[in-house]
């Protein structure tokens, strides 16, 4: 879980600095709020996830991680289309939400996988 755990935190730094960002340069104080909670339990729920009670205790972690990750994605391009995120910045962190769902997905699809050969 080692790039997961490494891109959920890294992530989780530049959702941080984001909604920063917009609380004390744009006054964008609700949606900042949402896209800080969001973006930041992506990783905490990897984190939790590394020392699940059982694999479906596992595979749920991350499963709920998946679900924030595309909520992050919804408030992120809200953003971008209000103007609130120049457009540039908010594709860059568009492409890392994604790279996190990829990755998610897939360790969601082999931890089925492998409770399911039991």
């Amino acid at each position: 879980m080692g790039v997961l755990e490494d891109k959920s935190y890294d992530f989780s730094i530049r959702i941080v600095k984001c909604s920063k960002h917009l609380q004390q340069e744009k006054k964008e104080y609700i949606l900042s709020k949402q896209l800080l909670r969001s973006g930041t339990a992506i990783g905490a729920l990897v984190a939790e996830g590394k020392y699940a009670q059982s694999k479906l205790d596992f595979i749920n972690k991350l499963s709920i991680s998946l679900k924030e990750a595309n909520e992050t994605k919804y408030w992120l391009r809200l953003l971008k289309d209000c103007q609130y995120l120049e457009k540039r910045a908010a594709e860059s962190m568009l492409d890392d939400t994604e790279s996190l769902i990829k990755i998610l997905a897939s360790s969601i699809k082999t931890a089925k996988e492998n409770y399911n050969e039991k």
